[in-house]
């Protein structure tokens, strides 16, 4: 039998051990933060969305920001492995979610009826179906659907996680508890997980990437041979904030998952970790509220009722 040291905490190295530096990123990452929550949950307020970012954020970003103030930066183990299950969970769902928002965006410009033939599409728009078909059913189904996806993925992996022996280190070279950085604190045979890690990765990233590709072939292939040049716009402009948030969010993870090997590009990973779950998520409720009328209605609306009720 080997000697087996039971672990009870981690220490989080963060970004930098530069004091001068750390002032900085606690600026940057604090207003980055405070946006971000109080876009979300303006959002939150006036649609009930955007519930995902603010979890997603506020698992990471509050306890790196407590340690930047004390300079405290140990997590207990079941903290970390908390951390690390919320973190992973809440940022696969968000690609599940982005996906189905991509059929709903396909959905909502123009449903495909038949083929005239194997080489001649016809796309018929039926805008005034949307919410028959968008019922609120579906939408339960599909967001159900994505955690669902999301959990059955990182659980597995979580429960193979606790078994590790960690006696290399307890110093993780990260601002969170991420998946390749405790994979390479193990002493233990970690080759299995990290192929698991890679395939769940590029299975996430390629099935919804697929999905949303596919859906906007249609829906470019759609608006292409609208008439008028004003609907052409209009539909775009349906879609470009989706984009926006598809293009930060995918290019991100790619650099971040997309490695086969855990010790690898470390500190490579922090750097774009802090954009995907802080500057990405600050951006979104400004990308989203910026582009969506209803949103910018919504907003205007309960503001007026704030003034009214407040002026009586």
């Amino acid at each position: 039998m080997r000697n087996r040291t039971e672990l009870r905490e981690f220490i989080l190295l963060g970004l930098s051990n530069d004091p001068q530096l750390q002032g900085g990123i606690f600026v940057f990452l604090f207003i980055a933060y405070m946006l971000s929550i109080m876009g979300n949950l303006t959002i939150i307020t006036l649609t009930l969305l955007s519930l995902l970012e603010v979890s997603f954020t506020t698992v990471s970003i509050p306890k790196f920001l407590g340690t930047l103030i004390t300079g405290h930066k140990t997590i207990s183990f079941n903290d970390c492995m908390a951390q690390f299950f919320f973190f992973i969970l809440l940022g696969v769902t968000e690609f599940y979610l982005l996906a189905a928002m991509s059929y709903d965006r396909y959905i909502a410009i123009c449903k495909p009826l038949h083929y005239m033939s194997y080489d001649r599409y016809i796309a018929i728009c039926k805008p005034l179906h949307y919410m028959t078909i968008m019922n609120p059913r579906v939408c339960i189904l599909l967001v159900f659907a994505s955690w669902l996806a999301s959990f059955l993925i990182i659980f597995p992996s979580l429960m193979l996680f606790i078994q590790l022996d960690y006696c290399k280190s307890h110093v993780i070279d990260h601002f969170t508890c991420d998946y390749f950085p405790l994979l390479h604190l193990s002493c233990s045979d970690t080759k299995f997980l990290e192929i698991v890690g890679f395939s769940c990765a590029v299975f996430t990233l390629l099935f919804t990437l697929a999905i949303i590709i596919l859906s906007y072939v249609y829906i470019i292939r759609t608006i292409v041979r609208l008439p008028s040049a004003s609907q052409r716009t209009k539909a775009f402009s349906t879609c470009s904030s989706h984009m926006i948030v598809i293009s930060i969010s995918y290019g991100s993870c790619i650099f971040m998952y997309i490695n086969p090997a855990a010790k690898d590009r470390v500190s490579l990973s922090k750097g774009v970790a802090v954009l995907n779950t802080s500057v990405a998520l600050m951006l979104n409720p400004f990308i989203y509220s910026l582009r969506n009328q209803q949103v910018k209605r919504a907003f205007i609306d309960r503001a007026r009722k704030i003034v009214y009720f407040s002026s009586k």
